[in-house]
């Protein structure tokens, strides 16, 4: 990805109706990452979107803000969350100028890091390292750059260009993104209009110093 994609983008694909990255539950990765203990303290859901992993992971119990930048998705996440009877907060936040007060202990990014240019990939992680506290933990989950995907997607490397300041970039694995493909991407893929997809995706895990 060369450059980011804009704020406004989102905002119309969430009012337009459900974007492919919406699933209507939190992604599989995620999931298993929580089951792995990978959650503790204070959670920040940054890019949460229609609210799918901020929604799971109040229901389990933790203390979790999501955030986006699309008021369209906040508004959707509030009313998913009260629809489904859980206790989960959401606000509309920058997450290129974090600011504040407010420190978490793991923050959890599915899908947003990849959206972002080489230079705002490097201020977001600065960004982070301004939302949390020392020793903790980001999880990233973002669209690999090793075939065809239904979005744009990273390197390898460019979790150690965006973390090198502040960071210890612990591990970058290899996982599955679910999506659904529509229009252009079906047919870019091979497969019918909006059938559900796994794309190869890295798991990323950095400490802030």
């Amino acid at each position: 990805m060369d450059h980011t994609v804009p704020i406004a983008t989102f905002d119309e694909s969430y009012a337009a109706g459900d974007p492919p990255w919406v699933i209507g539950a939190p992604q599989p990765a995620v999931v298993e990452l929580e089951r792995s203990g990978a959650f503790g303290g204070a959670v920040l859901d940054v890019g949460c979107g229609t609210g799918e992993h901020a929604i799971h992971l109040a229901r389990l119990g933790y203390d979790v803000l999501g955030v986006d930048s699309s008021r369209n998705a906040v508004q959707r996440a509030r009313a998913n969350a009260a629809r489904q009877g859980v206790d989960a907060r959401f606000d509309v936040a920058d997450a290129l100028r974090f600011s504040g007060a407010t420190r978490f202990q793991t923050i959890l990014d599915s899908a947003l890091f990849h959206v972002f240019g080489p230079e705002d990939r490097v201020a977001y992680a600065r960004s982070l390292h301004q939302a949390s506290e020392p020793g903790a933990v980001v999880h990233v989950l973002a669209l690999a750059d090793v075939e065809e995907s239904i979005g744009p997607t990273v390197t390898r490397g460019d979790f150690d260009t965006a973390f090198a300041e502040g960071w210890d970039l612990e591990d970058v694995s290899t996982t599955s993104y679910r999506g659904i493909a529509f229009d252009d991407n079906a047919r870019r893929l091979g497969v019918e209009d909006g059938r559900v997809v796994d794309s190869a995706a890295w798991l990323a895990r950095a400490r802030r110093r």
